[in-house]
């Protein structure tokens, strides 16, 4: 067993239940998913360039990223439809635990100047989502070996209803965010 999961079956469910009042276990709510999405922007016309952000992608989240294609064309953006716009990776159970634990304990603390996570990240529904400028934070990721250095966008998704119940969930597990 993984040592977030561990930490919210012994510490967040019990703490959880005596805040908001659950019946059970079940009704208590968990993170769900963790999806790492990331745009290619300059990198879209190297296609070297861009092999090199999907083995990075793949390096920071243990598992092969899914190429998104743009939906339709937007001449001002100067994207034609079908043409790759990004990568994406959905993680969860396991894999999700351990990439969370890595990223509270060690990637954000690397981040330049962080001072915690803001509120105003939660979208209403108890889901959190963090902007990261640049993929070196992470530990897989060796400085000297990157050319280019790009940004990439975490979302956790959980299924608390309200964004007081998301927020007292991500921060019992350990997340920094700001009071």
């Amino acid at each position: 067993m993984f040592r977030l999961q561990e930490k919210y079956k012994r510490e967040v469910i019990p703490a959880m239940k005596k805040k908001f009042g659950y019946q059970n276990d079940f009704a208590v709510p968990q993170i769900e998913k963790v999806v790492i999405n990331i745009g290619t922007g300059k990198v879209i016309s190297d296609a070297k360039g861009f092999d090199k952000v999907l083995k990075d992608l793949a390096a920071i989240s243990g598992q092969a990223p899914v190429i998104t294609k743009a939906k339709k064309s937007i001449s001002s953006f100067k994207v034609r439809e079908g043409m790759t716009v990004g990568a994406m990776v959905t993680l969860r159970k396991g894999r999700m635990y351990e990439f969370l634990d890595r990223l509270i304990s060690v990637s954000l603390p690397r981040v330049r100047d962080f001072r915690g996570l803001d509120k105003k990240s939660f979208d209403g529904k108890g889901n959190l989502t963090i902007g990261l400028k640049e993929h070196i934070v992470f530990p897989e990721i060796s400085s000297e070996d990157v050319k280019s250095i790009f940004g990439l966008e975490v979302s956790i998704i959980t299924t608390a209803k309200t964004d007081e119940e998301g927020e007292k969930l991500l921060k019992l597990l350990g997340f920094p965010i700001k009071s």
